[in-house]
């Protein structure tokens, strides 16, 4: 029987060009967890299916065909940031309410159709404007809805907005993602980083 695939959801942060990569990775934090894994022996599949500009409510409009036709082992969504971002750039508001709802309703599904081991990334943001700071409200609530989903699906919980905003301070935002959301390469590595320290692989070994 072939392994069942380990599986990263959402938005443009993990999508990162996947679709113009052959191997279907991207160029962000997918691959460096792709790379990491395979140096440790984990020979099963890596599948992103990462969407740039995705909400909550489009991964549930894929949900069966890019999450549970795929049969994860291992299912990891990454999701919220545009839930904010499109409140202020377009007027389209998703309360925390209203995410927190969509989101459970994706994991239920999931838990229904095999029992993927689960591990949900909190959306970040490092703001490098003075409007981004105004958006830290909105995204709180959808930061407090994912840790609370994390422990009611008994999920692996990866505090990203801890880590990256750590570094922000001592790097500057900007070298962590240059518009407060898109992750520079060292916000990539950072990302993978805590990644791999939630679900218990050890750091990349040094070159």
């Amino acid at each position: 029987m072939s392994p069942r695939p380990v599986l990263f959801l959402g938005d443009s942060i993990t999508d990162a060009g996947r679709r113009d990569d052959p191997e279907g990775l991207g160029s962000g934090w997918v691959r460096l967890v792709h790379d990491v894994l395979r140096e440790r022996g984990d020979e099963r599949p890596i599948l992103n299916r990462g969407i740039s500009g995705d909400r909550a409510v489009d991964l549930a409009r894929r949900w069966q065909s890019d999450a549970i036709d795929l049969d994860p082992e291992l299912l990891t969504v990454y999701v919220g940031v545009n839930d904010t971002w499109r409140r202020f750039d377009s007027g389209l508001e998703t309360s925390a309410g209203e995410f927190e709802s969509v989101y459970a309703g994706l994991l239920r599904d999931s838990l229904a159709h095999g029992h993927p081991a689960l591990v949900l990334v909190e959306p970040f943001l490092v703001p490098v404007t003075p409007e981004q700071e105004g958006w830290m409200p909105d995204l709180d609530g959808k930061r407090a809805a994912v840790d609370r989903l994390a422990g009611e699906f008994d999920a692996v919980f990866v505090p990203l907005q801890t880590v990256l905003g750590l570094a922000a301070r001592v790097h500057g935002p900007e070298a962590i993602a240059a518009d407060g959301v898109h992750p520079t390469p060292l916000g990539a590595e950072l990302i993978a980083e805590a990644w791999l320290a939630a679900v218990g692989v050890g750091p990349r070994a040094a070159d």
